[in-house]
């Protein structure tokens, strides 16, 4: 499921607090920050999706995650592969490599991590 760029914001302090009450979050917000009820909304929302849940201590919340950064953005990338390039991973590769201002150095690397990636995938 896709999140809004707000919700996205939210899970992004999140991820990073592990977990937080909600001053904690506000505090992480750039001024100037949003309204109480904007990141209320958004808490909600993300708790209706089953992104996040919180525990209750008083009149507080102390909200989570329940679903990893990694595992968002797996699951992301596996739909922008499936809907912009036709679940090609040459096609995404080919766009990636040409479209995007990768330095020589950076090419270097992501060929190191394929080649690890094959070489541990052909040892399995």
């Amino acid at each position: 499921m896709r999140l809004t760029r707000s919700e996205e914001q939210v899970m992004k302090y999140l991820w990073k607090l592990e977990k937080a009450f909600f001053k904690e979050l506000k505090e992480e917000y750039p001024e100037p920050k949003p309204a109480t009820t904007t990141i209320n909304t958004f808490l909600k929302k993300l708790n209706d999706k089953g992104f996040i849940s919180y525990k209750v201590y008083g009149n507080s919340r102390q909200y989570y995650p329940l679903i990893s950064k990694e595992q968002y953005f797996s699951t992301h990338m596996k739909g922008m592969l499936k809907n912009f390039f036709n679940s090609s991973v040459e096609q995404f590769g080919s766009f990636f490599t040409k479209e995007i201002d990768i330095s020589d150095e950076d090419l270097k690397k992501l060929r190191k991590i394929i080649d690890e990636r094959i070489k541990s995938k052909s040892n399995d």
